[in-house]
This record gives C-alpha cells, structure tokens and sequence, in this order.
C-alpha cells in the first residue's frame, strides 16, 4: 500500500447487527486498526485529555457532545501510528455532518473505500441485545439463546452471577434504533450516492459474513 494510499472502511448496521465483530475480525486479517468511538470516548474520558474534559463538560449537563468534539477525537486517533495504513470505523461517522467532515480527514489519502450495510431486522437485532447477560467480575459476556452459560445465570469463569446492562434492556434498545433511523440511516443513501455501499445479510454465520467482507476488500 502506498505512503499516500490508505484504506478505510465504514460499517453501517443497527445495534446488534454485527459489526464489532466484523470489525475486529477484518482487523487481525487485513492488519487495519478498528476504530470503535466507545473507544475513543472512554479513552478521552479516562485520561481527562482536553477533549475529554470538553466532552464530559457536556456530558455532566446530560448534552449530547457536540458533533465537532466527537469528529477531533477521530481525526486524532486517525493520525496515530497504528492507523497509517488506514482504519475500519464502527459506530463512526453517525450523521451527515460527521460523513462529510470524516471525507475531508481522509480524501488526501484516497477516501473510505468501501462502506458494508451489515443488515439484519429490526426484530432480530432486539432479540440479539435483550439476550446478552454480563459478569461484573470478569466482563465475559453470554448470550441466554446463542452462547448461554453452563449454568443458567452464573459465570462459567469466576461463577459469579450474570446481569443485564441497562444498554441492553428492550427499551433501550429500541430507543437505540429510533436513534440510528433518526442519524445515522439518512448515511446509506449518501454511501449509495457515492457507489461505496454493499450491502450484506447480516442474519447469517458469523463466518459466511466475514468471508463476503473478505472478497469484496482482499
């Protein structure tokens, strides 16, 4: 890959869809560094950076953060040594004015090359939310359908008890979705307009989706 030519790849999909795993699994195959702007907030926050006491300014008034705070911590880690080959954003660009400002940080080095729309329905991605159950102690996380415990409710590794997040509560998890139709949806028909988005059938093998990324990125 040339100095000047650098790949970065944005994943689209509900919560739920995928796309972290996605993510990480691209990141040891192709060598580019996941980008998760969870991440990045809790970095920022942690280490009370500038952008982080910015951040948590608004925060602390229950604001939402502001999209040109959220859109620097990007184009910061984006400058970082593990990012000179480029990056696979999840949960990053989440609005139009975070796309057009995420093209300017990255057309000198040729622009995000492809956008994957990681597609399951609204119904399954509830199901695959509501059904996680968190350790406290070691922070394995199970599924009750898709990856249970040996023993209902307890931890196979420290047997401490399983619980809900907040985050993961049907409500929430609806309100997730009324966000990401409200934001972040109106991105899939400016990805389409640039001839960058694929779409992919998230409900599938974890394997059979990460394949098709594969081929269309390899």
């Amino acid at each position: 890959m040339g100095a000047d030519s650098r790949k970065y790849i944005v994943l689209l999909g509900v919560p739920g869809a995928g796309k972290g795993t996605q993510a990480q699994l691209l990141q040891d195959k192709l060598g580019l560094t996941q980008i998760s702007t969870g991440d990045i907030f809790r970095y920022n926050l942690k280490n009370q950076t500038q952008l982080g006491l910015l951040a948590r300014s608004y925060m602390d008034k229950g604001e939402l953060v502001p999209d040109e705070v959220t859109i620097q911590m990007v184009e910061d880690r984006l400058q970082q040594e593990d990012c000179k080959n480029g990056a696979i954003l999840d949960g990053f660009p989440r609005n139009l004015i975070q796309a057009e400002a995420f093209d300017k940080m990255t057309s000198p080095f040729g622009g995000v090359s492809l956008v994957p729309l990681v597609f399951i329905e609204d119904e399954e991605a509830i199901e695959r939310i509501t059904g996680r159950r968190s350790c406290r102690t070691c922070g394995a996380v199970y599924h009750v359908k898709f990856n249970p415990p040996k023993q209902a409710g307890v931890c196979d590794n420290d047997g401490d008890s399983l619980y809900q997040r907040d985050d993961d509560k049907a409500e929430t998890v609806r309100n997730r979705l009324y966000v990401y139709y409200k934001q972040t949806a109106p991105l899939v028909g400016y990805y389409f307009a640039k001839d960058l988005l694929v779409e992919l059938n998230g409900s599938r093998p974890i394997s059979q989706v990460h394949d098709e990324l594969l081929s269309l990125l390899v």
